[in-house]
């Protein structure tokens, strides 16, 4: 709680109601499926289409929402977000028809899209840049405590009533909202897009964006991380239910593992990381989360399993809030939204992934799916070395220019 009294009364709101939002949403989006088969004619196949348009427009849009939060102010775009989240868990608690799920989880994406990088790009703009490591580590541990928290209530209140969670979740949306709006007006803030609309387009945003050979490098590394991470929620929990006789216990355990392991560590390592370099931060952490997945090839029982959670979790803690880094040192001020929004792009690796290691568990078997998925995600390395170098090239080519 220290840490926090440091930053923007905003920024420390933004960073509770990660925890508030992450934990509501992890109550009841993993239980969807569950919820469709049971109150539902509907059928795995179109279940399934329902759960994958959330990711789908999500990726698609958050280029698009970072974006606008640019042209037109974050302000209005996290409140519209905000708005439209709670009703669509208002929604999802009282629809009936496929058709209307469908739409529902496509808006919800939509509502991540446009709510994750404009937040983020806000917290990055109130933040010194001295502390934005500090900020993006706080705000990765804030979402691994909702998620430690989410399914839990999740089942609890899913054990009550059916449509319970969603509506407890639209609440905290809402009140999240509420929260907020009191918020800015007791801190009243000049945001990017009010006073430099003019200055940028879209079509703008999009040249500078497709010019930035660094942010390609960043995000096609971000995918091959990415393919590897998705394997754990895809494949994993199938592996271990067709190798182990208490395979499904044993996933569920490492799943607690992961999310508490980073809760407690991440602040434990806080001050560690804040002194590497982001290059070496990055290639610690993707090497560990390499070993993690050879582990998983070796693995044959629960120690071995365990162990290699936690090393791969151990890499993930490293990895995952440099990202938030990396994007916040290659923006412009004016563009910083738009970047957050085409950092969006590596969640291409979740859609990818499991479909390809589904493929490759089918065609092979869980000790060849691991291996290969440790090479894919330590190829990363190549990818992140070539951005950081082409990043510095460009700052350094930008400061003579200046001077």
């Amino acid at each position: 709680m220290k840490a926090l009294k440091t930053f923007h009364p905003i920024v420390t709101s933004l960073l509770l109601g990660t925890v508030m939002v992450r934990a509501a949403s992890l109550m009841s989006m993993p239980f969807l499926a569950i919820y469709l088969s049971k109150t539902t004619a509907m059928n795995p196949v179109l279940i399934g289409l329902v759960i994958g348009m959330g990711p789908l427009t999500s990726t698609v849009g958050s280029f698009i929402g970072g974006t606008l939060s640019d042209l037109f102010g974050r302000k209005k775009l996290m409140f519209s977000a905000l708005f439209i989240y709670g009703m669509v868990f208002v929604g999802f608690a009282t629809a009936k028809a496929p058709w209307v799920f469908l739409l529902l989880n496509a808006v919800n994406g939509l509502c991540r899209a446009f709510f994750e990088p404009t937040s983020q790009a806000l917290m990055s703009d109130l933040t010194p840049q001295e502390k934005r490591v500090r900020l993006f580590s706080l705000r990765y541990t804030a979402i691994n405590v909702g998620a430690t928290v989410g399914p839990l209530l999740g089942a609890l209140f899913g054990s009550v009533a059916a449509n319970l969670a969603f509506f407890i979740t639209a609440a905290v949306y809402f009140m999240y909202l509420i929260s907020l709006i009191i918020l800015f007006m007791i801190f009243p803030i000049q945001q990017a897009g009010e006073t430099s609309a003019h200055k940028i387009t879209f079509a703008s945003a999009i040249r500078v964006i497709s010019k930035d050979k660094a942010l390609f490098y960043f995000i096609l590394a971000g995918i091959m991380v990415n393919l590897g991470y998705s394997q754990i929620e895809s494949t994993l929990p199938q592996y271990l239910k067709d190798s182990l006789a208490n395979g499904v216990l044993l996933y569920s355990v490492l799943l607690s593992l992961n999310a508490v392991t980073v809760v407690v560590l991440q602040i434990l390592l806080m001050r560690f990381t804040e002194k590497l370099s982001m290059l070496k931060g990055l290639i610690v952490g993707t090497v560990l989360m390499s070993m993690g997945y050879f582990g998983f090839s070796l693995s044959h029982g629960w120690v071995m399993f365990i162990l290699s959670m936690l090393v791969l979790t151990l890499g993930e803690i490293f990895v995952f809030p440099l990202g938030g880094v990396i994007i916040d040192r290659l923006a412009s001020e004016k563009l910083r939204g738009t970047y957050f929004g085409a950092n969006g792009l590596r969640s291409i690796g979740f859609f990818a992934g499991p479909w390809l290691g589904g493929l490759l568990f089918d065609a092979t078997n869980g000790s060849v799916l691991y291996l290969m998925t440790a090479g894919v995600v330590l190829f990363g390395i190549v990818l992140y070395t070539s951005g950081y170098r082409t990043m510095v090239k460009n700052e350094k080519k930008r400061k003579k220019e200046a001077s």
